[in-house]
């Protein structure tokens, strides 16, 4: 099967109205990609029905990624905070669920941010308890989890392919997998091919983002592509590939915060989701000899 190419919501809104998904699920199927990663940042308030019937109309698959915030943080050791996430995590399965959506990917095992110190004992159990209680639920809808590991400014539990694989062997489901992030990867990671062929061999590969070095266009920071679409090709990987950039004049003002979006690194979202998918297909072909 070939791969499932995506592209983030947040590429082309902050936001979730009606308004607002139709312009962002429209754009997407517009520039050629098969899958829209939305964002229910607050799902309490995400139009599932909606969503569900605007992708259909466009012929879209759709993912869901989420962070959770310093109220709903997993991997605290207060059980009231721990509760709260699990009641996030929950909704956002739903809404996953019934937008017509298998897998929930992103920060699901602790807040989005800075800490102040590395995990505690009691936190990482309270993630890893709250991750396995998460996959069963999920397992009854035929939801997948794919945790994504970030990097060292962006949470104290997972920053690592080899971590990330630690954990899902700790929480023991087998539909909890690993999300494979280029921009965390190059913080990081001392190998891109390394990285790729341990999760591969694990079972566990199940989910990719491609975001530059600087979270702008592709192709225009550091990543080692070449490495990197080498290794995927090499393991036969056949999953979704999202692209993520993020500007601070589109992406939601909460999360623009977290991921300490200050500066505008693109304007015309159409021509960078367009040239995104360009520059992804070209080095996947490049990679599998067919360029």
């Amino acid at each position: 099967m070939p791969i499932t190419h995506g592209v983030h919501a947040l590429v082309w809104t902050g936001g979730w109205s009606p308004d607002e998904a139709r312009h962002a699920i429209a754009a997407t199927a517009e520039a050629g990609y098969d899958l829209i990663e939305i964002a229910p940042i607050d799902p309490t308030g995400f139009d599932a029905e909606m969503t569900a019937a605007l992708l259909q109309e466009y012929s879209l698959q759709v993912s869901a990624s989420l962070g959770l915030s310093e109220d709903t943080d997993v991997s605290s050791e207060d059980p009231d905070v721990v509760a709260r996430g699990r009641e996030r995590l929950a909704t956002a399965l739903s809404v996953l669920r019934d937008s017509g959506g298998t897998v929930l990917c992103g920060v699901l095992y602790s807040k989005l941010g800075k800490y102040a110190g590395p995990a505690t004992e009691r936190g990482r159990a309270n993630s890893q308890e709250s991750i396995a209680w998460l996959a069963d639920k999920a397992a009854d809808s035929g939801v997948t989890l794919a945790l994504e590991f970030c990097n060292r400014y962006e949470t104290n539990i997972i920053n690592t392919t080899q971590e990330t694989l630690d954990f899902i062997a700790a929480v023991g489901r087998p539909n909890v997998m690993a999300h494979l992030d280029t921009y965390h990867m190059n913080i990081e990671e001392h190998s891109f091919r390394e990285a790729v062929q341990a999760a591969a061999v694990a079972g566990r590969l199940g989910y990719v983002h491609v975001g530059e070095s600087h979270r702008g266009a592709l192709g225009t920071g550091t990543i080692p592509w070449t490495e990197f679409f080498s290794a995927l090709t090499e393991v036969g990987y056949e999953g979704i590939m999202t692209f993520e950039s993020f500007s601070s004049e589109v992406v939601h003002r909460t999360l623009s915060n977290d991921l300490a979006i200050w500066r505008n690194l693109w304007t015309d979202n159409r021509a960078l989701a367009r040239d995104a998918l360009s520059f992804t297909k070209s080095r996947l072909a490049a990679a599998t000899g067919r360029a």
